[in-house]
């Protein structure tokens, strides 16, 4: 298992937070520096800053040297898919080769509609998905490419330059067996959503990944399996209960209940932390993308993890 940090832009970070917090983590030896894809935290948050995706990764590129990064995951909407692959071409080639291209259906309503993008029901925003993979994969090979689909279509679409990976990784985002197909179909990786990575709900995920993979007639081993984590740890059990304290007033409960509530949480000191990540590891996860909460203490908590990411490097 390797270790990678996972940054949600839409909570107000600016490009300095990120920045710092991507060069800790490269020092603290994650392998991976992932943000999400939004455009607003939600409809009241007139005064919360949130970066664009993409424009925030190639500035990354070109500021990091040895951390992979990428959208965890980008939404396959928010861009037309011929111009979201030649984004990603450029962000790779940016980055000498350390971008995974992470993406998902789509799903937050509201910045659907304020945006004025239309928002189609769940099966039609998958098969959207599946057909911008189709272009992406087409572009990052072929000279020319041509694909006509129901939702998307392009004609002797150039790319060039071509991302320098070749492949360039493809994530997959998503709990759902559809999704899965998808990733089995394309995908270096799936990443399993944080509603459905909790401990107990892990088999029946593996399962559907494996399942996912024979039906593609893949080797189901060959498909990296990821976990989305959240982290509340500090360099002391009580500097990690402090911490623990303020997410459960936030979300309304005690500390008991708020652990409840979330069984995945990786939760106390480094060696607490190490112990938790080694019961996914040994239930298949390859990579864990942990955001740390609560919100402004991440880079306090990649120097707390620093001292066990050997532990878990590929």
């Amino acid at each position: 298992m390797d270790l990678g940090v996972q940054i949600e832009p839409q909570f107000g970070f600016t490009y300095e937070d990120v920045l710092a917090i991507a060069l800790d983590g490269e020092r603290a030896g994650f392998t991976h520096l992932w943000v999400s894809d939004h455009l607003f935290l939600d409809a009241n948050a007139t005064r919360t800053d949130c970066l664009e995706a993409w424009t925030l990764l190639a500035a990354l590129a070109v500021r990091t040297e040895r951390i992979r990064i990428g959208p965890m995951v980008t939404s396959q909407s928010y861009r037309n898919p011929a111009l979201l692959a030649k984004i990603a071409a450029g962000v790779d080639v940016m980055s000498k080769g350390r971008l995974d291209f992470g993406l998902g259906a789509g799903w937050k309503e509201v910045e659907y509609r304020a945006y004025g993008y239309e928002f189609p029901d769940a099966p039609t925003r998958v098969t959207q998905m599946i057909e911008t993979l189709e272009i992406c994969t087409r572009m990052w090979k072929d000279e020319r490419a041509t694909y006509h689909g129901k939702h998307y279509r392009v004609d002797n679409a150039l790319c060039s330059p071509k991302p320098l990976q070749k492949p360039l990784p493809i994530w997959i985002g998503g709990s759902k067996p559809r999704v899965m197909r998808a990733a089995a179909k394309y995908g270096h990786a799936f990443n399993i959503t944080v509603s459905a990575s909790a401990p107990g709900d892990l088999p029946d995920r593996m399962r559907d990944l494996d399942e996912a993979c024979r039906a593609e007639e893949r080797d189901p081993k060959t498909l990296l399996r990821s976990a989305f984590l959240i982290a509340c740890v500090g360099a002391t059990r009580a500097e990690a209960e402090s911490r623990l304290d303020t997410l459960a007033a936030r979300a309304k409960t005690d500390r008991a209940g708020f652990l409840k509530q979330r069984p995945g949480l990786v939760f106390g000191t480094a060696e607490d932390a190490a112990a938790k990540l080694r019961s996914y590891a040994d239930k298949g996860i390859g990579h864990a993308n942990i955001m740390f909460q609560p919100y402004g203490s991440e880079r306090e908590q990649i120097r707390v993890l620093a001292s066990m990411t050997g532990q878990f490097r590929s």
